[in-house]
């Protein structure tokens, strides 16, 4: 292809320059020295990036019959074919460009605007989705595009993964074998390493547009490298689930870990929001006849709402205005200006108007002038990146201290407890979360005042600097005009720059803060859904309580009510009791007891252990233990209890969840919203809605881990599914109730409102347990007829006998011979489903053996002799995706990982307060983790304290490094008491080791 003439270039050059950002095109007339510093918005260097797309295109001209027809996917070489012709004609160039810029299309619907234009002018291009952030796929710039006639012929392996990044940005529908990343990665190279051909963060698109770049700033937060954060956002832009991206795109995100991915996810749309609110703002100041140049530039600027607040209070409806603002509108600005550019010809007497308010005197010209200068250097991006960076390497105290007024309006018992900052001075880069959200909640309560402390050296290096460097006049200045400039480094300093730094220290703290509250939540959470079911257990729960007595109900193996009841057992009828209880265990051969832990619990626990060590029960052996109970009380009067246990008093129900809450914790805790579990720290002083969406995205991800058996579980526990909500999990048991149980995963596709993105989300953590489908298989063989609801695809084993479909897709079109999958029943997702087969080839097993010893030794042996990369290579995937085929294979039928965690302390004995003495040994299990210490159980009816001085890596097992839990709930320890507080009920306990 001849090469792009000059005019044409120059043509192309100058209509997207102009084009790109129209919105902001006084910003880019303006502002050219400092949009050499900030590469992050640079519209002139976008027009290679669009041009260069079609080059490796243009070795497929087979398919240039399809030209005719308006499918949105079009050929990659008929592109390239169709941007020669338009290269070759510079108006036709012109005439592209207009088009994009009325309908404000990305880079690859320009090109296909001018293959239709060219085609069919009478037809209109299609408008493609703007509102979500688009990732460019290019990792060449305009050197592909000056040397294409060299590299038409055999594509680089960048150019590889441009063709496939275009040929699944057009799909509309992604199956499950057939997800745009996942593709890529297997076809390109099989470690996944193609992603690293992104690089560049630049190549972000975004809906609205900054001066700076996404990736950049979300990998400087977040510590992650570029390619990853690149990745990450094309994830969450295609709708993927944290628990998809987890487990099934490993090698996208570099092996990220569930918490991190979050963070990520949050950072991500705290930048969005701040860029949503710039432009709302933009609008506002647009509209009133406000905006300028350099307040665009500054706007366009604001990374946090810190600096947007700062940048735009002053332009706010209602607003008083500033004093810069009004010494402009005085018409002083041109003055200031003059100061800096040429000091020598400024002469402040012309501007003095005797009858003028503002400029009736010199001193007042002096002063709106000063104002003005003030007002630039405060708002100047360099000058703020200047004092941030001074302010890294200063000694910056925050300051507390109680108020005035504390002790005449606030309750004594309140002031008591923010004793410890009475008079708190701490470095804000050692001060702990913790103490920030204490300073945070006395200031609020009206009790504390606090206040940032700033050297006085930040404010020396930043006169220093402003003189000698960046406002410093251009030629010599009268010492009563650098007077002028001195007074309004002083002024903008102490008056404006020194506020804006103490809320952005403030801000930080307190984001950083309440992030790390809701991160420990979060892994609070985590442990404590994740403890270790105690199936197979006939149980008793009981709800202690006095007055109205302690509430009875024993429970089946499957979680069956089998008895519900009440007992008084201390209002002197004891022994009386006793014999209904024992009555009752020996009717239902129960011989585990589950205690609540709330109101009367310790009086309860003593009652049963001196049943127990009398040997009241016999011939049971019976053992109690202690769980916690928040959240039960809420959950007994709820819908969802209502619904489930229908016509049960609401305090029966509670010792309903008690006892179930040993028996299966994940499946009766996800009953409860996260909140109330209480397993958090200051919950009440952090964002309410970054709280909720960690602890949901939390128990989502637990209840994908752990997986669910689609045939018998619950619409509350399958909501929590990855991909699947309220709506489509009441559809699934719907279907499930109509059409009977599930044979394959594939029927899932048959269910109302479940389409191919929300098949690929909830697959993989979907079980079909086969023990149960050859059950009911044998049953319908023998009694009943034809099922309905059938898939149609081969790789999930059905055969279709009968196709019949129209012009419109139908679920239940096509007639269907049932064949379960044992891949079904383990963790491996459709998607992977041929690869699995390979490999079963390779060692020469069966689908029938998965789970087996015999299959555990051929991939042992097998991994042994080839290496896990090499089979990798020869199945062409990725190795994270061949491990997870593995653990599949390899793990026994209905392998429940909670298994390694830690089960309940089962308990004959007690032991009081009163006998507990410095130095003893004790065992206990953590109750709740905090950023201050570890609150632990040790049978006593009051937790101890563990500083968190006191919980070293060196004392943490191997295990617990290996998952990154730390300390957790649930978790069982070995502790010496090292101080007990007999009247304040405290014990301060040692970490001894994890047991």
């Amino acid at each position: 292809m001849a090469s792009l003439p000059r005019r044409a270039k120059a043509k192309v050059q100058t209509a997207v320059s102009k084009d790109e950002f129209s919105f902001f095109s006084e910003l880019s007339s303006a502002s050219e020295e400092d949009d050499k510093e900030d590469s992050a918005w640079e519209p002139q260097k976008k027009v290679p990036r669009s041009l260069k797309r079609p080059v490796p295109k243009e070795s497929k001209p087979r398919k240039a019959p399809r030209v005719k027809k308006n499918n949105p996917q079009m050929s990659d070489g008929l592109e390239g074919v169709t941007v020669k012709e338009e290269l070759d004609d510079s108006v036709a160039i012109d005439d592209v460009v207009l088009e994009d810029r009325k309908n404000k299309l990305d880079t690859v619907q320009t090109l296909k605007t001018a293959k239709r234009k060219q085609k069919n002018p009478t037809q209109s291009p299609s408008a493609q989705r703007t509102k979500k952030l688009k990732v460019d796929e290019e990792t060449n710039k305009a050197s592909n595009f000056k040397s294409e006639n060299d590299s038409t012929e055999i594509p680089s392996t960048s150019t590889m993964w441009e063709v496939a990044c275009k040929k699944e940005g057009d799909e509309d529908d992604y199956t499950y074998g057939q997800f745009p990343l996942k593709k890529i990665k297997t076809e390109t190279c099989p470690q996944g390493q193609p992603v690293r051909l992104l690089p560049n963060s630049k190549n972000i698109v975004e809906d609205v547009e900054m001066n700076w770049d996404i990736v950049q700033v979300l990998s400087e937060r977040t510590n992650i490298e570029p390619w990853v954060c690149a990745n990450i956002i094309r994830l969450f832009n295609d709708d993927n689930t944290i628990p998809f991206i987890i487990r099934y795109r490993k090698e996208l995100i570099n092996n990220l870990d569930a918490d991190s991915l979050r963070e990520v996810q949050q950072t991500l749309e705290e930048l969005r929001t701040v860029a949503k609110k710039v432009h709302s703002t933009i609008q506002k100041i647009k509209k009133e006849g406000k905006m300028t140049e350099c307040l665009l530039k500054a706007l366009l600027n604001c990374k946090t709402f810190e600096e947007l607040e700062h940048v735009s209070t002053p332009y706010k409806t209602g607003s008083k205005g500033t004093k810069a603002q009004r010494a402009r509108q005085l018409g002083l600005e041109g003055a200031a200006r003059t100061l800096l550019e040429n000091p020598g010809a400024l002469n402040l007497l012309s501007y003095i108007q005797p009858n003028a308010k503002g400029l009736s005197t010199l001193k007042d010209v002096e002063t709106g002038v000063q104002h003005i200068l003030a007002d630039m250097i405060a708002k100047d991006r360099d000058t703020l990146d200047f004092v941030r960076k001074s302010c890294q390497n200063a000694h910056i105290c925050i300051q507390s201290s109680l108020t005035k007024t504390s002790f005449k309006k606030a309750n004594e018992k309140d002031v008591d407890k923010f004793i410890l900052y009475q008079n708190f001075s701490c470095n804000i880069s050692s001060i702990q979360h913790h103490q920030v959200l204490a300073i945070n909640r006395g200031e609020n309560l009206k009790i504390l005042t606090v206040k940032v402390n700033i050297p006085d050296r930040v404010k020396d290096q930043f006169c220093r600097w402003c003189i000698q460097n960046r406002w410093r006049p251009r030629s010599f200045a009268r010492p009563e005009l650098m007077e002028i400039l001195q007074n309004s480094l002083n002024d903008s300093f102490k008056r404006l720059i020194y506020p804006l730094l103490c809320r952005e220290l403030r801000a930080k703290l307190t984001s950083d803060a309440e992030k790390e509250s809701v991160m420990m939540f979060g892994r609070n959470l985590r442990q404590l859904l994740l403890t270790s079911p105690v199936p197979g257990r006939i149980l008793m729960g009981v709800d202690p309580g006095y007055k109205h007595g302690c509430k009875l109900a024993i429970i089946s193996p499957t979680s069956q009510i089998l008895h519900t009841d009440v007992v008084y057992l201390h209002c002197g009828q004891g022994f009386r009791e006793a014999e209904k209880i024992k009555r009752l265990l020996l009717k239902f051969n129960c011989s585990t007891v589950v205690i609540g832990n709330g109101t009367a619990c310790r009086e309860t626990e003593a009652y049963f252990a001196d049943l127990i060590m009398k040997n009241y029960f016999a011939p049971l052996d019976v053992v109690y233990c202690i769980v916690s109970e928040a959240g039960a009380s809420i959950y007994s009067v709820s819908p969802e209890a209502n619904k489930e246990m229908p016509g049960l008093d609401p305090n029966l129900r509670s010792a309903v969840s008690i006892a179930r809450r040993v028996q299966d914790p994940l499946a009766e805790l996800v009953k409860i919203e996260p909140k109330h579990i209480g397993v958090g720290m200051y919950q009440h002083d952090v964002s309410q809605t970054l709280l909720k969406a960690t602890l949901d995205s939390v128990v989502e991800e637990c209840v994908s881990f752990v997986g669910v058996d689609i045939n018998i579980c619950s619409e509350v526990l399958l909501r929590h599914i990855a991909g699947l909500n309220a709506n489509r999990a009441k559809n699934i048991i719907e279907w499930r109730e109509e059409n009977g149980p599930f044979i394959n995963r594939e029927q899932l596709k048959k269910v109302k409102g479940l389409g191919p993105k929300s098949f690929q989300q909830c697959a993989g953590f979907i079980r079909i347990n086969q023990d149960y489908i050859r059950t009911f298989c044998s049953q319908h063989n023998e009694s009943a007829g034809p099922i309905h609801g059938v898939a149609v695809t081969a790789p999930a084993g059905v055969e279709v006998t009968n196709e019949k479909q129209g012009k419109k897709k139908s679920k239940t079109a096509v007639t269907a011979v049932l064949k379960p999958n044992p891949l079904d029943q383990t963790c491996i997702h459709p998607e992977s489903y041929d690869i699995a087969k390979r490999f079963l080839s390779f060692i020469g097993e069966t689908l029938c053996e998965i789970g087996k010893p015999e299959m555990q030794q051929k991939i042992n042996l097998f991994l042994q002799k080839e290496g896990i990369k090499k089979i990798a290579e020869r199945l062409q995937t990725a190795v994270p995706t061949l491990q997870i085929i593995i653990d599949g294979l390899s793990q026994p039928e209905s392998f429940d990982f909670r298994t390694d965690f830690d089960k309940p302390d089962f308990k004959r004995s007690i032991v009081c307060l009163e006998d507990l003495q410095v130095g003893t040994v004790l065992t206990g299990r953590v109750e709740n983790a905090t950023l201050f210490g570890i609150f632990v159980d040790i049978g006593v009816g009051k937790a101890g304290l563990i500083p968190i001085r006191n919980v070293t890596q060196a004392k943490l097992s191997k295990t617990k490094k290996r998952r990154s839990l730390q300390l957790g709930p649930g978790e069982k320890v070995e502790v010496q008491v090292l101080n007990i507080d007999v009247p304040r009920s405290r014990i301060t306990l040692d970490l001894i080791r994890v047991l």
